[in-house]
């Protein structure tokens, strides 16, 4: 109740505030901008005091009228009773009249109910009267009665006014003898009417009482149900109900809460065909269909639902009323959009397509691949757009390379096929695309450059000459329309786009068409961008996996498994390699260059190259890292992220040499992750091996890590890639690749290897990966001979006698003469121009080794001696004969050392070289024991 009450006030303000009157409020009788109910109790009220003063008037002036008939009335009775009162006719007739009717009148005037009793002669004469006083006077006004008529009046004059009956007195002949008059005075009739007055007053209090609590009653409830409002508003109201109901094109229609109809306007009589005398009918009484009734008589509320109703499209909103402070019901409201509907299509087809553009940007060219890329485009458009999508490229665009740029290709290769069914008429993808009819679709297409649109694919003649099977198919699947648009980046065909239609779907238009040129142009910058990408990709890999090793090289001091995988994204600079060294020893190399690219694998080639050369003089670890080092400082220096855009500097390197003899591995690494060991016993462990900075940074020297190697030991080397992930700590990784590797001691290299990619590779690969598996051998100790020689001449023949023999249980005895020549020169060469302690010893592994080490670091010299010299040809000679020969430095001297192959050894019966040429060989003969 204080709500509405609050509602009302709120109304009434409204109305003031709308119709910009003010209310006086020292001008009560103002009735302009009253609320409605106000105004009307007011006038109610008024007019209930007009009426009720009316009433009392005229009850006042009716009971005087009555008083005044009634006066008159008795009057006349009594007149005319007294007229015709026996003897009266005789006393008039006698001498002294006076006398004789006096006190007849007197005695008469007091039960008669009149004021007064006059008894005059027929000019007005009184004989008698009720006033002693007036006998003999005269009355007036009596002319009637004497001439025989009787009459009543209210009589104004002398002596008092009165309601008075004059009646003439006549004898038997009808002869007017006297008069007789008989009145009531108006003094009388008043005061019996102020008798009345309470009552009447009384009576009008209470009906005004009534009159005011009715009207407030009225008023009340008229308040309640105009909400207070003034009647401006009122007004105002009625004219846009009218305007709702007559005027608005928009359909109003409220039904009440059981469903039956209470308003509707004409638009919505007009949309909904309703009959004239629908108001007050169930809504399933109108003829409406079952969908819009309902809709209508839903309580959920719908916004802009469109039916068909009458044939055509209604769009339709339902609220129900009880919310908003009406009675419960419904309220629809019904918009004609079969007008707007043509537009509507219009405007959503171009968001639909501003859609699929915005998709295209999104979708298109993420990947990076030509074949993805190609698919996301006939992703993007079916079944949006089209319902089948076929992408055919060029064969150089499927593998990166640069397009020839001719004028119409003979064939492409399908690409991409996307379709609203999993079946269909169209060649697979990989599939070969013949070009060798001009005209058709495509080749117009690619010959012009600009789209081309076959609305009725049963017109185009061309096209079914390509490929006549084909063609039938995809008629009888019921393709009905085609667009072709071609793919082309800076003027270079790429390829086409198709866009197909079957039947149920419109055929393409020429709107349909420009749209299919925007959308094919934009993936066709993202082709071109995957092509060129793919191609910097291959040639960057193909460059890597050229400066990788192709063939691991003849050993026998470890079994070498390896993978090298590039990074999906952008080949990097990762590498490994397998280099032998002298004295059955191999070096494992694993590194890492910063970058990616072409840059990076170029450079990768560099330090590769670096290595294997450095790797020649036979360095130890430390010592190659170090002159690695001072190579990439040179290499930034001279391009300090010029040219290249990309530095050098923070490349990592392993560098570790196996000794199969000894069963020692030294191992140095700069700035790289150390290796794992996995011992014969399965244990695993990581290697301790001193870090470094990485190369080109210098400030620290580079230490080395000496392992005594047991046969079968595994060492894993690997780069960063393995293990680093973004999201994931390094630790965690090296922790993961610690558990992949347990039991790898049962597995051989190569499952190692295995094992390890499919434990450890993630799914998108941001960097490169090398792996390197390395399980050590030991050289059989029958297989190695050595001998300690004491720094005397004579010892020469000692050894050569001794080798020999051992060269004969070897089963070497082909090769024993060459071998005595070589260790004659090369140990007499220790004897004369070292220090002690010399040292001989021969390897039988691959190739037939010999070292001679002696204490000093005096390096030979391989020269030409001219013919007068007597001496200068030992070291030629060695060379001579000797398929590889060298000298490695240790931390004690150097070591002097030899390889013969095998297989290929000249044979015992080859004559010795000229004495003229080496005249110290006629003295070998004294070198025997």
């Amino acid at each position: 109740m204080q709500g509405r009450t609050a509602r009302s006030k709120r109304a009434g303000q409204l109305s003031v505030d709308l119709t910009g009157e003010g209310r006086s409020p020292g001008r009560w009788w103002e009735l302009r901008g009253r609320s409605v109910a106000g105004q009307v109790l007011f006038l109610q009220i008024v007019v209930a005091v007009f009426l009720i003063a009316a009433a009392v008037a005229g009850l006042t002036l009716q009971a005087r009228n009555d008083a005044e008939q009634d006066a008159q009335e008795r009057s006349r009775a009594v007149a005319e009773s007294f007229a015709h009162s026996p003897g009266l006719v005789a006393a008039l007739e006698s001498d002294d009249p006076t006398a004789a009717l006096q006190p007849y009148v007197a005695a008469a005037h007091g039960g008669t109910g009149v004021d007064f009793i006059v008894v005059m002669a027929k000019d007005g004469t009184r004989y008698a009267d009720t006033d002693p006083d007036l006998i003999g006077k005269r009355a007036a006004g009596v002319e009637r009665a004497a001439e025989g008529e009787p009459f009543t009046e209210i009589y104004e004059g002398d002596p008092t006014d009165a309601a008075r009956a004059v009646v003439p007195v006549t004898n038997g002949d009808g002869a007017v003898l006297g008069l007789v008059g008989a009145g009531v005075s108006l003094r009388t009739v008043g005061q019996s009417l102020q008798d009345q007055i309470p009552v009447i007053m009384a009576s009008a209090g209470v009906a005004l009482l009534l009159a005011v609590g009715s009207a407030a009653l009225v008023s009340r409830r008229l308040r309640r149900q105009t909400r207070g409002i003034g009647p401006s508003e009122m007004t105002r109201m009625y004219e846009h109900h009218d305007a709702v109901l007559h005027a608005v094109r928009e359909g109003v229609l409220i039904t009440s809460r059981d469903g039956r109809l209470v308003l509707a306007n004409d638009e919505a009589r007009r949309l909904l065909q309703l009959p004239k005398d629908s108001d007050g009918q169930h809504i399933t009484e109108l003829g409406l269909d079952s969908a819009t009734v309902e809709l209508l008589c839903s309580d959920r509320p719908v916004t802009d639902q469109v039916h068909l109703a009458g044939g055509r499209l209604v769009a339709v909103n339902t609220r129900r009323t009880a919310p908003s402070g009406g009675p419960s019901g419904h309220v629809a409201t019904l918009r004609d959009s079969t007008e707007l509907r043509a537009l509507a299509g219009t405007a959503e087809v171009a968001r639909e397509r501003l859609s699929i553009l915005h998709e295209a940007g999104v979708r298109v060219g993420t990947t990076l691949e030509v074949v993805q890329t190609a698919q996301e485009l006939a992703g993007v458009a079916v079944p949006r757009f089209a319902d089948f999508v076929t992408v055919d490229l060029l064969d150089a665009v499927v593998r990166g390379e640069e397009p020839s740029g001719t004028p119409t290709p003979t064939r492409m290769r399908r690409t991409a096929l996307r379709g609203i069914q999993e079946d269909h008429p169209f060649r697979p993808v990989g599939g070969v695309v013949p070009l060798d009819v001009t005209g058709t679709p495509a080749a117009s297409a690619l010959t012009s450059g600009r789209a081309v649109l076959e609305a009725d694919l049963t017109t185009v003649h061309t096209w079914p000459a390509q490929d006549p099977e084909g063609a039938d198919a995809v008629r009888a699947y019921g393709i009905h329309s085609l667009v072709t648009v071609p793919l082309q980046a800076r003027g270079i065909p790429l390829g086409v786009a198709h866009f197909w239609r079957t039947e149920g779907s419109a055929p393409f238009d020429q709107e349909d068409l420009t749209f299919a040129e925007e959308l094919t142009a934009r993936a066709a910058v993202a082709i071109d961008n995957a092509r060129r990408f793919t191609r910097e990709h291959t040639m960057a890999e193909t460059l890597q996996r050229s400066l990788l090793p192709h063939v691991l090289p003849n050993q026998s001091a470890v079994d070498i498994a390896y993978r090298y995988l590039p990074a999906q994204a952008r080949v990097g600079g990762d590498w490994f390699d397998v280099i032998p060294l002298p004295g059955a020893r191999v070096a494992l190399v694993v590194g890492d260059v910063v970058g990616h690219g072409l840059h990076a694998a170029a450079t990768m080639g560099r330090l590769r190259t670096a290595v294997q050369n450095f790797s020649t003089l036979d360095l130890p670890p430390d010592e190659l890292l170090t002159h690695l080092d001072e190579l990439v400082s040179r290499l930034d220096q001279e391009d300090p992220e010029g040219s290249s855009g990309e530095a050098v500097t923070g490349a990592t390197c392993l560098y570790a040499v196996h000794d199969p003899a000894s069963g020692r591995c030294s191992i140095s690494r700069a700035g790289h992750l150390a290796p794992m060991l996995v011992h014969p016993d399965g244990t695993v462990e990581m290697a301790e091996v001193p870090i470094a900075p990485p190369l080109g940074l210098g400030g620290l020297p580079f230490e080395t890590a000496e392992l005594q190697l047991s046969e079968g030991s595994t060492l894993v080397l690997y780069t960063d890639g393995l293990v680093e992930r973004r999201g994931r700590d390094i630790d965690e990784g090296l922790e993961a690749l610690r558990s992949t590797l347990a039991g790898a001691h049962e597995r051989t290299p190569e499952e190692i290897c295995e094992a390890v990619f499919d434990g450890m590779l993630p799914e998108h690969r941001h960097d490169d990966v090398a792996l390197l598996i390395a399980r050590t051998r030991l050289l059989d100790r029958s297989h190695v001979a050595d001998w300690d020689v004491p720094r005397d001449p004579a010892a020469v023949g000692t050894v050569r006698n001794a080798s020999s023999r051992q060269l004969t249980a070897w089963g070497l005895d082909d090769m024993a003469f060459t071998t005595e020549l070589m260790l004659s020169e090369l140990l007499t060469n220790a004897i004369r121009h070292g220090s002690e302690p010399i040292h001989v010893r021969l390897l039988y592994d691959r190739a037939l080794i010999c070292e001679v080490s002696d204490g000093s670091s005096t390096s030979p010299h391989l020269r030409r001696a001219a013919t007068t010299d007597e001496g200068g040809r030992g070291l030629f000679l060695v060379a001579q004969l000797a398929e590889r020969w060298g000298t490695r430095y240790t931390s004690t001297g150097k070591v002097v050392w030899t390889e013969q192959s095998l297989t290929q050894q000249p044979s015992a019966e080859a004559p010795l070289p000229d004495p003229r040429l080496f005249p110290g060989l006629d003295d070998l003969s004294e070198l025997e024991p």
